[in-house]
C-alpha cells in the first residue's frame, strides 16, 4: 500500500497569511517547507482513494475516473473546499463517503453534481477495490471520522484527523486491530491550548495509547514548525513529521 502526503497543513496552511514568524518566512523562500490543506491519496493496486478534498486543484491532479473514491472526514472548509469546483464536471459520479453531518459545507448536499454521497456507519467496515476501510469517530468541533484502511496483504493504515485526543472506542479498536502505521493531527506545539486539535502532547498521548508501529504527525500549523525550528525537540523513534509530498511504502 502506497501513501502520499499530498497535504500536511492545519486551516491556515504554511505559510500563514500575513505572518512572518521564522517558520512561516522558511516557507516563502523554500517550496519544501510548504504545507497545504491536509489530505493523502492512498493507492493499493488499481484502488486509490482520496482522503479529504482541501486541495483546490483536485480537477488538474485527477484526470476523469481515476479515483475509486473519496473519503472526508469532516466538513470543515479545509477539508472540502475543492470540491466545489470538482463537483460541477461531467461524466461519470465520484463516490464520496463522509460523517453524517445534515448541514454538511455550505449548499455540496443540495447541488452534488458528479459527488455521489454515499452513507456509512461508523466501525462498519466498507469494501472499496482492494481496500477495507473502517470509519472511526474522533473528537472535533463537527462530526468527525478517521479512517482504518487495510488491505488483503494485511497492511494498515489509520488516518486520524482532526482529533484532540482519541475515544475510548476508537482507542480500543487500534488496539485491537493488529500492526498498523498511522497519521495523526498535531497542529500545536507543547503547551498550547489545544482547542479542537491535538497539541505535541496529546498527539503523543495518544501514539503510546495506541502502539502504531510508525506515526507520522500532520496538520500541522506554523506555531509547531516555529517550535520545530526553535528547539529541535528529541522525536522520539517510530515518528515522523509528515511534509507534503512524501510518499510513504507501508512496511518499507
Amino acid at each position: 500500500m502506497r501513501v502520499t502526503f499530498l497535504g500536511t497543513g492545519a486551516a491556515g496552511g504554511v505559510p500563514l497569511y500575513g505572518c512572518a514568524c521564522p517558520a512561516c518566512r522558511r516557507a516563502q523562500a523554500e517550496p519544501a517547507f510548504v504545507r497545504r490543506p491536509a489530505c493523502v491519496l492512498i493507492e493499493n493496486g488499481a484502488t486509490r482513494l482520496l482522503l479529504d478534498a482541501g486541495l483546490m486543484d483536485l480537477a488538474e491532479r485527477f484526470p476523469p475516473a481515476s479515483l475509486s473514491a473519496i473519503l472526508l472526514t469532516h466538513y470543515h472548509p479545509d477539508h472540502v473546499q475543492g470540491l466545489f469546483h470538482l463537483r460541477w464536471g461531467v461524466g461519470q459520479a465520484i463516490p464520496v463517503f463522509a460523517p453524517p453531518d445534515s448541514a454538511g459545507c455550505a449548499d455540496l448536499h443540495k447541488h452534488p453534481g458528479v459527488l455521489s454521497f454515499q452513507r456509512a456507519k461508523k466501525f462498519v467496515p466498507l469494501r472499496l477495490g482492494s481496500l477495507t476501510i473502517s470509519p472511526l469517530p474522533l473528537i472535533h468541533s463537527k462530526p468527525t471520522w478517521g479512517y482504518a484502511v487495510q488491505n488483503d496483504e494485511g497492511e494498515r493504515f489509520a488516518y486520524l484527523t482532526d482529533t484532540l485526543g482519541l475515544p475510548d472506542a476508537t482507542e480500543r479498536f487500534l488496539k485491537t486491530w493488529g500492526k498498523f502505521e498511522l497519521a495523526l493531527d498535531c497542529t500545536f506545539p507543547p503547551n498550547s491550548p489545544p482547542a479542537n486539535h491535538n497539541d505535541w502532547h496529546t498527539a503523543l498521548a495518544s501514539i503510546n495509547a495506541v502502539g502504531p508501529t510508525r506515526t507520522w504527525l500532520t496538520h500541522i500549523g506554523h506555531q509547531f514548525d516555529h517550535w520545530l525550528l526553535q528547539t529541535a525537540p528529541a522525536i522520539p523513534s517510530g515518528i515522523r513529521v509528515a511534509r507534503d509530498g512524501q510518499v510513504v511504502m507501508l512496511g518499507g
